[in-house]
């Protein structure tokens, strides 16, 4: 039975083209290709004969149209109303510019904005363009995103994490601050839209809860141009990054390139407090992590060529060099007894530093069979190597013992390397599209730790303590999917099936496993439109999120003598089942949802009163469920004046077993809050001004208890100069309201930390531009979701 499905998704690829029909495109006054247009036909009676979309490229095919008189009409908010009578009889190409709509407002002409959000089937669009802000960066306007929220720099969509960042559909390879950085130097006037994906199609990989596209303009016109780029940052130190970005488009070439230098100065307050009742003693450490990084290097490479009108080739480079970050953290911690007195205490001197190299390199074709299908074709090579050194003195003060001291040293080398290959089929007709298409990849890591300590007196290597990790994984996938257009309803439906074939071996101690399966992820989506244009929606999604490859590492990570971070190379990859109820009208979004996941993975801790330890490891809990609601208005006040209101209401549960081995239930109502405001200041939309607040409620992760936290934010945005020069300011939680409190208390485990990220602080950037300023951003290259786990 296996293989028959594995046959129906293969098969599609194989189809031939279906005979060619008449086409036509919708493009814009820039001549660029504009999706999802809703296209009218009337007859002689000015009857309502049939309604049909432009696809993602514009396009569109009309058949089987008998009578005199048709008229084509093309109504959208934000154009000028089309009208064109059509000739069945002798049909020719359609090429339709749409013409912006303006209206006169107090003596100034003012361009009518798009609508901000528009629900597709199987996602939700946030248009960005010409809105007022898209004078921020990549980065900020996600903050803004419908659904999206982002705490402490990690992104979450409706409270779930695990997110797949794509840019013009393509997979972005960076996690953290990396793509933090990609996208803080990405400019907010090249962004499109931004695609909320919350039941990814069966064409994406299946890991990853959901699923955020960037949608970039593309190269239109021929010539170059260049962006000078240098921002600084204050925080409790100062930061600064300075790059440049070239852009050249001659005939059938484009090329992109880019480098990006940061360097500065990284702050993190903490506070640990643990209380154990069997000794009565409550241990509480202060660690201000203090770290320096003085070159941080970006480098970005893509080029583009078309062979002939239906072939084009795609090279992409990539990388990330910080050779040295480096620090020295003093971490006084102070003992008290059962009456609240000092009895015991000591000192940890924790001297650190840290390397980290990322290469990655992608070559992709296309092919266009005919108007209705094409191919494409991509392969991708990356590799991962990072060192990590540490040196750890503690200081003993114990009562009842002598002072003494401990020392001990480790050293943490990691390689990953990574290839995939995938070819992707698509047929676009007037009422089906199909994809379907193949992947291959194969990952291998090593990691090496050698532990060194001076137990017998004198420093020397503890093999029972170091240890060697190497993994290997291979992933085969197979994927259909099937939409169909008819009238006022929009189905569509797809399956994705995965292999997985892994072994990790662990030299100490010596341990084997090893593991094969297949996954089959099914998709569907229905959508059903009324007559006054209120949106009715239906999706369910399964989907898996494996483990990173650092998770599966059982090597100890020695924080200081007392406690250690730890991996698990038995992890089980998350199964997660998502459904989703939408509406829309009039601007209006509502989402109601409900997510199960089971075996989720993350990181918790537990102490340990045997050895007055504090253990932080990844592991799986039992299973998490959510159900909750999310609401989304944009309210355009006046043409210079919007408001965002942004929320998110979820219930959610963790199932776990404790340390004792009885079940437990972490579970809370949370709630997301982002309301904001924006101005557009002159009528030439050159200068700009927002300002926000966004607030958390408390939440729960596993054995953990998050606090509530709020922030408010003001940003400015000033165009110079013909807009060659641009200039921001950010102030950034104004009020110094993110920090968190995060807690564990069940059984004999009763322990806290309190954590502050730095984010108080301002922005100041500048952008110089230069050349042709026409030209716009090369398509970024598809890539591979398994680097999302490095």
């Amino acid at each position: 039975m296996m293989y028959k499905i594995l046959l129906f998704l293969c098969f599609p690829i194989l189809m031939l083209a279906q005979k060619e029909k008449l086409a036509g495109t919708v493009v814009n006054a820039e001549n660029e290709k504009l999706s999802a247009i809703k296209i009218e036909l009337y007859n002689s009676q000015n009857e309502l004969i049939r309604e049909l979309k432009t696809d993602n490229d514009g396009n569109f095919t009309l058949d089987e149209i008998s009578g005199q008189n048709i008229k084509l009409i093309i109504k959208n908010q934000g154009y000028a109303l089309f009208e064109k009578k059509l000739d069945p009889e002798n049909p020719e190409p359609l090429h339709i510019t749409l013409k912006k709509e303006s209206q006169e407002i107090e003596g100034v002409v003012m361009t009518k904005k798009k609508p901000l959000v528009k629900r597709k089937v199987d996602r939700l669009e946030f248009n960005v363009e010409n809105s007022n802000i898209s004078s921020l960066n990549a980065w900020e306007i996600l903050k803004n995103t419908p659904s999206v929220t982002i705490n402490n720099n990690v992104l979450s969509i409706k409270g779930s994490t695990g997110i797949l960042v794509t840019i013009n559909d393509k997979k972005v390879m960076l996690t953290g601050d990396e793509l933090k950085n990609l996208l803080e130097n990405t400019q907010g006037d090249e962004v499109k839209s931004v695609e909320v994906i919350t039941n990814p199609p069966a064409k994406y990989d299946a890991s990853g809860s959901a699923v955020l596209n960037i949608i970039l303009k593309k190269n239109k016109i021929e010539g170059y141009r260049g962006i000078l780029s240098s921002k600084y940052v204050q925080t409790q130190y100062a930061k600064g990054v300075f790059g440049v970005s070239q852009y050249y488009k001659k005939d059938k070439l484009s090329l992109m390139g880019s480098y990006y230098k940061g360097m500065g100065t990284y702050y993190r307050e903490g506070t640990d407090y643990v209380n154990y009742a069997e000794s009565q003693t409550r241990w509480v450490s202060t660690m201000n992590r203090k770290d320096k990084n003085n070159s941080q290097n970006t480098l970005n490479f893509n080029a583009e060529y078309e062979l002939d009108s239906l072939t084009s080739l795609s090279l992409n480079y990539s990388g990330f060099f910080a050779p040295k970050s480096f620090g020295t953290y003093n971490v006084p911690t102070l003992i008290y007894n059962a009456q609240n007195i000092v009895e015991s205490d000591y000192t940890t001197i924790n001297d650190h530093s840290s390397r980290s190299i990322n290469n990655s390199l992608s070559f992709q074709a296309d092919r266009k069979l005919n108007k209705k299908s094409s191919l494409s074709w991509v392969n991708y090579f990356t590799g991962n190597n990072s060192d990590k050194y540490q040196n750890v003195i503690t200081h003993l003060n114990f009562m009842g013992q002598p002072p003494r001291e401990d020392d001990f040293l480790t050293k943490n080398k990691a390689d990953v390397q990574l290839y995939s290959t995938q070819l992707d089929y698509q047929w676009k007709g007037e009422k089906f599209e199909l994809e379907s298409g193949a992947k291959y990849s194969f990952v291998k890591t090593s990691s090496k730790l050698d532990f060194s300590d001076n137990e017998n007196g004198i420093l020397q290597y503890r093999p029972d303590k170091s240890s060697i990790f190497d993994y290997k994984e291979h992933n085969f996938a197979l994927y259909s999917s099937l939409a169909y257009n008819i009238g006022k309803w929009n189905f569509k439906g797809g399956l994705r099936a995965e292999m997985t074939d892994l072994e990790g071996i662990v030299s100490e101690p010596y341990e084997l496993n090893k593991n094969k399966y297949w996954k089959f992820f099914p998709t569907f989506y229905a959508q059903y439109t009324t007559e006054n244009k209120q949106e009715f929606g239906f999706s369910y999604g399964k989907r898996i999120s494996r483990p990173s490859y650092s998770w599966l590492n059982p090597a100890k990570s020695y924080y200081n003598l007392f406690s250690y971070y730890q991996g698990d190379p038995k992890l089980k990859a998350t199964i997660t089942h998502n459904l989703n109820l939408t509406y829309s009208w009039k601007d209006w979004n509502l989402d109601l949802y409900y997510r199960k996941e089971i075996y989720p993975s993350m990181e918790i801790s537990f102490q340990e009163p045997s050895t007055n330890s504090l253990i932080y490891y990844f592991t799986n809990i039992e299973k998490g469920e959510a159900f909750g609601a999310s609401l989304y208005k944009n309210f355009q006040v006046k043409p210079w004046w919007n408001i965002i209101l942004s929320e998110n209401l979820e219930h959610n549960e963790n199932y776990f077993k404790g340390t004792d081995g009885m079940l437990y239930v972490n579970k809370v109502w949370n709630w997301v809050s982002n309301i904001s405001t924006s101005f557009t200041l002159d009528k030439n939309n050159d200068w700009k001004m927002e300002m926000g607040h966004r607030y958390y409620s408390p939440g729960v992760q596993g054995t953990f208890r998050i606090s509530s936290q709020w922030s408010a934010y003001f940003v400015m945005n000033r165009k110079f100069f013909n807009k060659k020069l641009e200039a921001s300011l950010i102030f950034s939680d104004i009020f110094r309201t993110t920090g968190q409190k995060v807690s564990t208390k069940y059984a004999n485990q009763d322990n806290y930390f309190l954590d502050y990220t730095d984010a108080q602080g301002f922005t100041f950037s500048l952008k110089f531009n230069f050349g042709n300023q026409a030209v716009k951003n090369a398509k970024t290259i598809k890539k591979t979701v398994e680097q999302d786990r490095l």
